[in-house]
């Protein structure tokens, strides 16, 4: 029996929509990237491991584009997120009954920012953001920190995350898992495990 669920929240409450920022920083001679290499070359996991705070990103980003403005650069970033209102529903509808946890790859500029924007502040019983823990899923380290802090029993605790990587290193220590696709498949996956939205 399923006693709680944990989210990650990238491309699971929020989708994530870099074209803007990626356009601004050619716009201030950065070369053409995707979001992968942009963040690649910015050492974003420096940021959501919590070794570089969201100034020391906003520095980073203006390496690659000498110019632009700072406060713009930083809401271009702020601004690909756009929440995704289904399942922001979903989990409050399992929250009743449940407990409701986050589990996320973020730094502290997007965290900040789902919590104030977007509500992710009311959706759960409490939440770990890999800024936080110091690692990022999928380490094991992650997963034990979560257990650690909600009180999870693995075999009662199933985690919903985007990535096949993610769920598997939960499914190694116990976990079910979901890989999320949409709103439709996740619902049906839980309903699979007996867990009902009221």
């Amino acid at each position: 029996m399923i006693r709680d669920i944990v989210f990650d929240i990238g491309w699971v409450f929020v989708g994530i929509y870099p074209e803007p920022l990626l356009e601004f920083l050619v716009s201030h001679g950065a070369p053409r990237m995707d979001l992968h290499t942009a963040v690649e070359r910015v050492g974003l996991i420096d940021h959501e491991t919590g070794r570089l705070d969201g100034a020391g990103l906003i520095e980073r980003f203006i390496t690659l584009a000498p110019g632009a403005p700072r406060d713009v650069l930083r809401q271009h970033w702020l601004d690909m997120l756009t929440p995704r209102e289904d399942m922001l529903q979903l989990a409050r509808r399992l929250m009743p009954q449940h407990g409701v946890y986050l589990l996320s790859n973020i730094g502290d500029l997007h965290w900040e920012h789902v919590l104030s924007r977007h509500g992710l502040d009311g959706i759960g019983h409490g939440a770990l953001p890999s800024f936080h823990a110091g690692v990022m899923k999928p380490d094991p380290q992650i997963y034990a920190q979560a257990e650690a802090k909600f009180d999870l029993v693995p075999r009662a605790t199933v985690f919903i995350d985007d990535r096949e990587e993610n769920i598997e290193a939960a499914r190694a220590r116990g976990w079910h898992g979901i890989v999320h696709r949409s709103f439709h498949d996740t619902r049906e996956a839980l309903l699979r495990l007996g867990v009902e939205a009221a």
